[in-house]
């Protein structure tokens, strides 16, 4: 094929006259017989003759000539109007066509500066006309058969010719190795044969042709990676100000969300759903996986370009699995899902922090007797330049479980590794160590069980410098790289360099000595490796590939799984609770939450005498057996009545110091909670919904036992309880007949107490025994017979104190030994014990029927009266007291504690809503589990939905 000079000197001017400077806009170009045609050209319009008119008068009008005029000016200033108008149209064309031009400024440098000269040293315009275009033709280079000698040369040079096959595969490459491809052949094909004075070199062999040939290709592979990185550079430098400017704006309009943090709000929702409904999660991700120490979480690192794990020599560090969600943005940073701060992984400080604070979330996810935890910890890095995708780290597989870790901790492992590889659509990056020897490999055979065909694996073999410098082999490496070693299968094959082992050590230093061990490497100078085999960059281009590929074809099919699965739901909710609503447990719980704090509102709306009833009930009920037994009974064996009254006081005294406040502060609050749990527990009727009802009652527990009663309470209640008992002035005969029927129901429920210890200690009487047929044991005969004798003994006395003496025990044992019953001692005074307790509240009940009629002797302090009533005031004295502690209480509830209680359950309610384990706790049943099905499957729908038709969109 015959190319005229005139072209090939046209599209070299062409491209100067485009994207260099230039000097002289307006440089004519040489004529010539044949002009190029092009859309975008016109050739200028030939300037038309005016038509000659002759301007006369006539003496008549000729409307002949008149039209005939008007036609042919019409048609003049069509054609004028039509030529300016595609002028016009010629030069937007051109314009828009000059905007759609690459910018090339930066590729001078292919074509040599000289040739921009040549026009001012070579009169092309002379050799035209001075030779035909035939002759022209003949003097220049048969291009079919130059074309036909490289092929031929290629041909023979196979393993040249294959090496640049691989260089030509690389991206970002193609372009510049293809317009280095005729310069080099022709270079190559230049030093074989002649020199410039024509001189011939001697023959060379046909495998010197090719190291040549894969030193050259080497060479301008480096060479154009050089000029790329510095682009790459540069793109990125100018993305970084763009996404800026964008961000600018963020305060003034909603930010649209980015297609890869979509994609991963899907994939933090299906983290937490449970599907019962067969819906398994088969959404791509990157799962990246290997032995313990291989240098996964450096891979990682190297393509989140920062340092963001924690480190470890040796030791298991990943506990947990951490995905990793890499988008671009202005910043790099990076952020947790479930928090707002923002880490600077361009400061030191930040770097350590955000190590720090994923370590404590590990440790913190591993449960108590555990080493490892398959709860996943999110984390979403953004930055200039990262390749979008979506990647989780898991624990590095073990083979021994060494002392320190938990017995199940590698089965643990195993099945951790195994739930993110079963997904059919997961990428598996499989992490090897080039270090060690690979028989020693586990995670190969776990990878090949679970993707035999290796459609979906990517096989990384880390540490090649290491493993360059030990092997005795280093073919072993080559056949690792080309899936001969190792039973599993992949779909692509890489050698990456992660750094000296110096945990200190920046991304930037990494990648430096990354690429100066692969330029200098024998594995790639020797064809071992290929040159889209290495470096991390390449690595995380085709991850990302292969990710988004992987994505485009599964996606459509999980969102119309989880369209089914919604169905099933919303059918199983209208069958069985059709006249409720779809409430979630947070619905649930805000609604929960409402009933809550109107029920603690509703102990401001009790009564004040329904508090005081209530309190004195209960105060009387916690001190009656304090004060009928420590205070009653002894100071009732006083022989006068002013022994009584010192008995009483002192004992009185001693109550009101030690415990009384104490009590009394107990008793308001058992009130309090006795109350609160009532108006929690209570029925609204149809309204009532027993969905609440054990977080009700985990809000009261905690609220009851958060709740601590004002310290000084007890001070200022035991004065006022000291001087209420300190009162003995009876005022009226209503207070004194209420202190007697006080004394008589306190006597009447002791005396009710003692006749039922009475009757278990002897047995059935003989009505029971006869209509019940019930009998009695032998120790009930015992106790019956020496009750007899006791009842006995104080009818002879019935003034008889209520200690037994020793004689009066002696007599009584006798007696019964004469009727063949032997007792002990302690038998007789325990059975004495009761019986005098009997005996005593009889008489005691006998006298307040007595004192009934002796108001009128108390007014006159008893005198000239053999009756004395001291009982009487000492219960009017403690029932006063009651009453007025009871109206000190309520004060306190009223205006205090039910505020400070309803504050405390605010506080249970607000820790509660933050705790999602204690609302899945809390609120169950199939109906809150529905409700949250829904809610999850109807959120991931809608979410993949969206990120569909934004995916479509990007297409």
């Amino acid at each position: 094929m015959k190319f005229p000079a005139q072209r090939l000197y046209s599209l070299s001017r062409t491209v100067h006259h485009l994207y260099a400077p230039r000097v002289n806009s307006r440089r004519l170009h040489w004529n010539s017989t044949v002009r190029p045609y092009s859309t975008f050209k016109r050739f200028p319009l030939r300037t038309a003759k005016p038509l000659p008119l002759k301007v006369e008068y006539y003496p008549y009008r000729n409307f002949i000539l008149a039209r005939l005029a008007t036609r042919l000016l019409r048609i003049r200033y069509l054609v004028l109007g039509s030529a300016v108008g595609g002028g016009y149209t010629a030069k937007k064309t051109y314009d828009q066509w000059k905007e759609m031009m690459p910018d090339l400024t930066e590729y001078k440098w292919i074509i040599p500066d000289f040739i921009w000269d040549l026009d001012e040293h070579i009169n092309f315009e002379k050799i035209r006309e001075i030779f035909s275009d035939a002759e022209l033709a003949k003097l220049l280079p048969d291009f079919d058969k130059v074309g036909e000698s490289l092929n031929h040369l290629k041909s023979l040079l196979s393993p040249g010719e294959s090496l640049y096959n691989e260089v030509k595969g690389v991206s970002h490459l193609l372009l510049l190795l293809d317009s280095a491809e005729s310069s080099t052949t022709m270079k190559a094909s230049d030093n074989q044969g002649f020199d410039n004075n024509g001189k011939q070199y001697k023959k060379v062999s046909d495998k010197d042709k090719a190291e040549q040939l894969q030193e050259e290709l080497l060479r301008t592979q480096l060479k154009y990676q050089k000029i790329l990185e510095r682009l790459e550079k540069e793109n990125k430098e100018l993305r970084k100000q763009a996404l800026q400017k964008d961000d600018k704006g963020i305060h003034l309009r909603k930010m649209k969300k980015s297609l890869i943090d979509l994609y991963s709000e899907v994939l933090d929702i299906l983290s937490d759903y449970d599907s019962n409904y067969n819906t398994q999660d088969h959404l791509p991700r990157v799962v990246v996986v290997g032995d313990q120490s291989a240098g996964k979480t450096s891979v990682l690192e190297m393509i989140a370009q920062a340092r963001i794990f924690p480190r470890g020599s040796g030791e298991m560090m990943t506990r947990a699995p951490v995905k990793v969600t890499l988008s671009e943005g202005p910043h790099h940073m990076a952020m947790f899902k479930d928090s707002s701060r923002e880490f600077d992984l361009t400061k030191d400080e930040d770097l350590a922090a955000l190590r720090n604070e994923i370590e404590i979330r590990m440790r913190n996810s591993v449960k108590e007797g555990q080493t490892v935890s398959a709860e996943t910890i999110s984390l979403n890095v953004k930055g200039p330049g990262l390749q979008r995708m979506v990647l989780v780290d898991l624990p590095g597989v073990i083979s021994t479980v060494t002392s320190g870790m938990a017995a199940d901790t590698k089965d643990i492992i195993f099945g951790i590794s195994k739930a993110y590889m079963q997904n059919p659509n997961a990428i598996i990056l499989c992490i090897q160590d080039g270090s060690v020897d690979a028989e020693r490999s586990i995670v190969t055979d776990l990878v090949s069980q679970m993707d035999p065909q290796g459609r979906r694996t990517i096989f990384v073999l880390t540490k090649v410098d290491l493993a360059e410098k030990n092997l005795a082999s280093p073919s072993r490496i080559q056949q690792i790289v080309e899936g001969k070693l190792f039973p599993m299968k992949a779909l692509g094959y890489f050698a990456v360099v992660t750094g000296r082992g110096n945990t200190n050590e920046s991304i930037d230093s990494i990648k430096d000595y990354e690429g100066d061990f692969f330029q200098n490497s024998k594995l790639l100078k020797t064809g071992m490796l290929k040159a889209h085999q290495v470096t991390t960059k390449n690595l995380s281009l085709a991850v990302s590939d292969c990710f988004w590929k992987m994505v485009r074809e599964s996606v459509e099919q999980q969102a119309d799984a989880f369209k089914a699965t919604r169905f099933n739901l919303e059918t199983e909710w209208k069958n069985n609770y059709p006249r409720l609503r779809e409430l979630d447990r947070n619905e649930l719980y805000e609604k929960a939450k409402n009933e809550i704090l109107d029920e603690v509102i509703s102990l401001s709306q009790v009564t004040p005498k329904h508090w005081e009833e209530i309190l004195q009930r209960k105060l009387w009920e916690r001190v009656s057996t304090h004060v009928i037994e420590n205070i009653y009974l002894p100071a009732a064996q006083s022989v006068n009545s002013g022994t009584f009254n010192t008995t009483v006081d002192i004992k009185l005294k001693q109550w009101t110091d030690k415990q009384l406040p104490h009590k009394a502060v107990e008793v308001a609050w058992e009130t309090l909670e006795d109350e609160f749990a009532r108006f929690m527990s209570e029925h609204k009727g149809k309204d009532h919904d027993d969905i609440f009802d054990k977080l009700k009652q985990a809000v009261k527990d905690e609220s009851i036992k958060r709740h601590r009663w004002n310290e000084q309470a007890e001070d200022s209640l035991r004065v006022i309880q000291h001087n209420a008992l300190e009162d003995r002035s009876i005022s009226d005969k209503q207070q004194w007949d209420a202190a007697i029927h006080f004394l008589e129901e306190t006597l009447q429920a002791r005396l009710r107490d003692t006749e039922s210890v009475i009757h278990d200690m002897v047995g059935p009487d003989w009505q029971e025994r006869w209509f019940y047929w019930k009998s009695r044991s032998p120790e009930q005969n015992v106790r019956n017979e020496t009750k007899s004798e006791l009842e006995r003994l104080l009818k002879i006395n019935e003034e008889h104190t209520a200690y037994l003496a020793n004689d009066e025990v002696t007599t009584v044992r006798k007696n019964l030994e004469a009727k063949n019953v032997d007792v002990d001692t302690i038998l007789i005074k325990d059975t004495w014990h009761q019986v005098y307790r009997k005996h005593f509240l009889k008489k005691s009940l006998n006298h307040c029927n007595l004192c009934r009629r002796g108001f009128h002797y108390y007014q006159r302090h008893f005198v000239d009266s053999e009756l004395e009533c001291n009982n009487v005031i000492l219960f009017w004295r403690i029932q006063r007291m009651l009453a007025i502690t009871a109206n000190t209480l309520r004060q306190q509830l009223t205006n205090t504690e039910v505020r400070r209680l309803e504050k405390n359950v605010k506080e249970v309610l607000e820790d509660f809503a933050e705790d999602n384990g204690k609302k899945v706790q809390l609120l169950t049943g199939r109906r809150v589990q529905l409700a949250e099905d829904l809610k999850r499957v109807r959120e991931i729908q809608e979410k993949l939905e969206v990120f569909i038709e934004a995916l479509h969109q990007e297409k």
